[in-house]
């Protein structure tokens, strides 16, 4: 079968690349509005993109309404951010945070989600994650979409000291998304 995409509408291409682009990983991305709330929401369309300089890119949608999710909203203003690696036991919280809610409420707060600072300057992490990105704005794609590609440069990580060996090579229990399903990567 052969899908010619201008004849498949938006859900369903999303249904279909999410389902096949397989597993992706599921993260928070903590970020803090010019009033102090802190947003935590949970995405699946980000990747690395480069080592040097450290980039990661994210795709952002719209509101509802059309406006700028707050995650991005916050991004654009504050020009930080913080990616929090679900793990197996982070699941159902993962899918609470997904939940949209009103300007100036707090996921963190909403559903009492422990953080820490661990980078000042930086929205802080979620205590229970094994790692997370510590990144500032670097750049927007613009694309005639209702997603709004973002470039985030990392600037620090971090990592749980028995999660890196003195090679540098990381073996975290991060989850990722296989379509709807959230699923733990296994050793082969």
């Amino acid at each position: 079968m052969i899908l010619d995409y201008k004849d498949v509408n938006d859900l369903n291409r999303y249904k279909i690349m999410s389902g096949t682009v397989v597993p992706r990983p599921i993260a928070w991305i903590v970020t803090e509005d010019e009033n102090g709330v802190l947003n935590c929401a949970p995405f699946s369309y980000f990747i690395p993109i480069s080592s040097n300089p450290a980039l990661v890119l994210v795709a952002i949608g719209q509101k509802d309404d059309g406006t700028p999710k707050d995650s991005l909203a916050n991004i654009n203003k504050s020009k930080k951010a913080t990616i929090c690696f679900a793990k197996k036991e982070h699941a159902e919280l993962v899918q609470k945070c997904a939940t949209p809610l009103d300007k100036g409420q707090s996921e963190i707060e909403e559903f009492e989600i422990d953080v820490e600072t661990v980078k000042e300057g930086f929205p802080p992490m979620i205590s229970s994650c094994e790692s997370a990105l510590f990144c500032e704005y670097y750049d927007t794609y613009e694309v005639p979409s209702k997603t709004t590609p973002v470039i985030l440069e990392v600037k620090y990580q971090f990592i749980e000291d028995d999660k890196i060996n003195e090679r540098n090579h990381v073996n975290v229990n991060n989850i990722g998304r296989c379509g709807v399903k959230f699923k733990a990567l296994v050793d082969l």
